[in-house]
C-alpha cells in the first residue's frame, strides 16, 4: 500500500530505488564453552579471511573513488589482520580458555584498548587503536553472521536511509550507486543536507520516522525538491520518477556546456561563482564543477577526520595540494571552526549549556593559540603555491579581529625572517554574527574581503537553531531582517573598496539569487553541484533591473512569504 513520508527538501531532484538502511547492527557477544576446538579455529580463520577480503574490496573502491590518501587507512587495517602476534593472541585465548571465537576477539580487544588508551598522547598509537576497533568490529560481524552496512561496498543503485548522514560514511560511497538520501534528522542547512547537495544527490531530511517506517529493499521515490518520500509507488509512478531522473541527466549534460563560461548576467554584470568544500576528497568535484574559485574550504574536517591534532606539515601538504590544483583561481581557506556541534574527539572540551553561543570558531583559536599559530604557519607556507585568502570565522568584535590579525602578522614576520617562500595573501572575515553585520562599515576598513555566512547569520538573527526540528519554521533565509543585514554588509564592503562574498547555503538558492545579484554581491560560493544551474540562471537575469527589486524587498517586505511573492512576480519565467 502506498504511503507518503514528509520531510524537508534538502537536495533537488527525484530518485527511485530500493532502500539501503545504514543501521548499526547488534554485535553483542556472549561467552560459550567450546568442545570442538578445531572446528572453532577453522570458523575463526574463515571469518578472518572474509574480513581481509572485505577490507581489500573497500580499499580498492575508495582508492578509485577518492584517491590513494583515503585508502591508506584500509592498508593499515589489513596489516593488523596479518599481524601474527595479534591474531595468534586471539587463537591462544580460544585454546587456553576453550571459548568461542567472537568472545576471544572481545577479550583481546579489551586488552588492546586498555593498553593503547593509556597512551593517549601518542598520535600513532591512538590511530592504531581506532583502526583496531574497526577491524575487530568487522571480524566480529563475520563471526556472528551479521552484515555491516557500508556504502563503500554498495554495488547496485540504492536509496540510503539513516538517522543522520555522516560525512565519513557518505564520502566513501560510489556516487553512481547512491541515488538518494533519506534521514530522520536534519534541516535544509544541516551538515547532511550540505553534503547531499555537494554530491548532487537528491535528499529528503528531517522525516523523523524514516528509520522506523522503511525496511531494506523497499521501493521508494525520493523527491528532494518537494521534500517527500513515496513508499510503495505504483508502476506508473515508478515510470514517471525514472523519466524525471533521465531528464535530470539530460539537463545536467546541457549544463556541462556552461562549465568553461564566465558568469555574466544578461546585462553584462560579471560575478564569481565559487565552490564550498570540506575535504581534499571534494577537490575533483570542485574542479569538475566549473567553479571559478573555492569560496570556502572548511578546514575543521582535517581535524575532525583525524585521530590527533594535524601537524603543521600535515596541514601544509593539504593546503599546498589544493592551492596548486586550483591555481590561478583563488582559494579562501577558513581557519579552524570547531565548537557548537563540531567537537574534536581527541581533545577534551568543557561542557557548555549553549555551545552554539559558546567557545567556538575564532574564540577557540584565540584561546588555544598554539593550534591557531600552527595552522597559520601552514597556510602562509602554502601561499607560495597559489592564490590564497585566509578567512577568520565568527568574528563578533573588532578586538577579536585585531587579535587574530596580530597573531597572523606575527607568524608571517617570523617566517619572513627565516626566508620561507610565500605569496601574496588576502586576509578576510566571515560575517555570521549580527553584531558584525551591523558594524560592517567598521570591519570593512580592516580586512581585504568579507564573506557572509548565512547559515549562522540566519540562526543568530532569528534565534533559531537550524538543527532543532521544533523551530525549523523560524529558519527563514528570505526574512526581511536577514536581507537588510546582507544589504548592509554588501554596501559597507563596496564603500570601503573591498569585495563581498557569500558562502552560506543561501548563495545557491534560486529565490535568493535575484535579490543578491540586485544588491551587488560579488561572489557566490555554494555546493559544487549547484554551480552550473546557478550560472545558467544568472545568465538569464538583468542585474540592473533587479537592483530595484532588491531595494523594494529590503525596504517594504514584512515577511518571508512577501519576499518570495515579489521575487516570483519579478522573474516568473526564470524561476520555473
Amino acid at each position: 500500500m502506498k504511503t507518503m513520508l514528509k520531510g524537508i527538501a534538502a537536495s533537488d531532484g527525484v530518485a527511485c530505488g530500493r532502500v539501503y538502511r545504514l543501521d548499526e547492527p547488534d554485535l553483542h557477544v556472549s561467552q560459550q564453552t567450546i568442545t570442538d576446538l578445531d572446528y572453532e579455529l577453522n570458523r575463526f580463520r574463515q571469518a578472518l579471511e572474509a574480513t581481509v577480503s572485505e577490507i581489500e574490496t573497500i580499499k580498492t573502491r575508495v582508492n578509485k573513488n577518492l584517491g590513494a590518501d583515503r585508502a591508506q587507512v584500509f592498508i593499515a587495517q589489513m596489516a593488523m589482520l596479518k599481524d601474527r602476534d595479534l591474531i595468534g593472541n586471539i587463537e591462544h585465548q580460544m585454546q587456553d580458555r576453550h571459548v568461542n571465537a567472537e568472545f576471544a576477539v572481545s577479550l583481546v580487544s579489551a586488552t588492546v584498548e586498555d593498553e593503547l588508551a593509556a597512551l593517549a598522547d601518542n598520535p600513532y598509537l591512538q590511530e592504531r587503536l581506532t583502526n583496531w576497533r574497526a577491524v575487530a568490529k568487522r571480524l566480529t560481524a563475520h563471526l556472528l553472521g551479521v552484515t555491516l552496512p557500508d556504502l563503500a561496498l554498495v554495488s547496485e543503485p540504492v536509496i540510503v536511509v539513516t538517522h543522520d548522514l555522516i560525512a565519513s560514511e557518505a564520502v566513501a560511497a560510489n556516487p553512481q550507486q547512491v541515488l538518494g538520501f533519506i534521514t530522520d534528522a536534519g534541516g535544509r542547512t544541516s551538515h547532511s543536507s550540505i553534503l547531499a547537495r555537494s554530491l548532487n544527490i537528491p535528499a529528503v531530511v528531517g522525516t523523523q520516522a524514516a528509520t522506523h517506517e522503511l525496511t531494506n529493499g523497499e521501493l521508494v521515490v525520493v523527491n528532494g525538491t518537494q521534500g517527500n518520500v513515496m513508499v510503495g509507488p505504483t508502476t506508473e509512478e515508478v515510470a514517471t520518477a525514472r523519466q524525471t531522473m533521465a531528464q535530470r541527466v539530460k539537463n545536467q549534460r546541457k549544463l556541462e556546456k556552461l562549465k568553461h563560461f564566465e558568469t555574466v548576467s544578461r546585462d553584462g554584470v560579471g560575478v564569481t561563482l565559487a565552490a564550498n568544500m570540506g575535504t581534499v576528497a571534494d577537490l575533483p568535484r570542485v574542479v569538475a564543477s566549473g567553479a571559478e574559485a573555492i569560496g570556502l574550504f572548511r578546514t575543521e574536517f582535517l581535524y575532525l577526520d583525524a585521530q590527533h591534532l594535524p601537524t603543521e606539515d600535515e596541514q601544509f601538504e593539504i593546503y599546498r595540494r589544493v592551492l596548486e590544483k586550483m591555481r590561478p583561481r583563488p582559494v579562501v581557506i577558513r581557519t579552524l571552526d570547531v565548537g557548537g556541534d563540531k567537537n574534536l574527539p581527541y581533545r577534551t572540551s568543557q561542557s557548555e549549556a549553549n555551545p552554539f553561543m559558546g567557545a567556538r570558531a575564532i574564540r577557540q583559536s584565540l584561546a588555544h593559540q598554539q593550534v591557531f599559530r600552527s595552522q597559520l604557519r601552514a597556510l602562509i607556507r602554502a601561499s607560495a603555491f597559489g592564490q590564497l585568502k585566509i578567512m577568520f570565522p565568527m568574528i563578533a568584535t573588532l578586538d577579536e579581529l585585531r587579535q587574530a590579525k596580530a597573531i597572523y602578522d606575527d607568524e608571517r614576520a617570523k617566517l619572513t625572517a627565516k626566508r620561507v617562500p610565500m605569496g601574496e595573501i588576502a586576509v578576510g572575515m566571515m560575517v555570521e554574527v549580527p553584531a558584525a553585520a551591523l558594524l560592517a562599515d567598521r570591519f570593512a576598513n580592516e580586512v581585504d574581503f568579507m564573506s557572509i555566512g548565512t547559515n549562522d547569520l540566519i540562526g543568530y538573527t532569528l534565534a533559531a537553531d537550524r538543527t532543532n526540528q521544533n523551530v525549523a519554521y523560524l529558519y527563514q533565509p528570505y526574512h526581511p531582517a536577514i536581507l537588510r543585514l546582507i544589504d548592509r554588509v554588501i554596501s559597507a564592503g563596496h564603500a570601503a573598496g573591498i569585495p563581498v562574498a557569500m558562502c552560506g547555503e543561501m548563495a545557491g538558492d534560486p529565490i535568493a539569487l535575484p535579490l543578491l545579484l540586485g544588491m551587488g554581491l560579488d561572489e557566490f560560493s555554494m555546493a559544487p553541484g549547484t554551480i552550473l544551474k546557478t550560472r545558467q540562471l544568472i545568465r538569464q537575469l538583468d542585474a540592473h533591473e533587479l537592483a530595484s527589486l532588491a531595494e523594494t524587498t529590503v525596504n517594504s517586505a514584512g515577511t518571508s512569504q512577501e519576499v518570495i511573492t515579489m521575487v516570483q512576480a519579478a522573474v516568473p519565467n526564470v524561476l520555473k
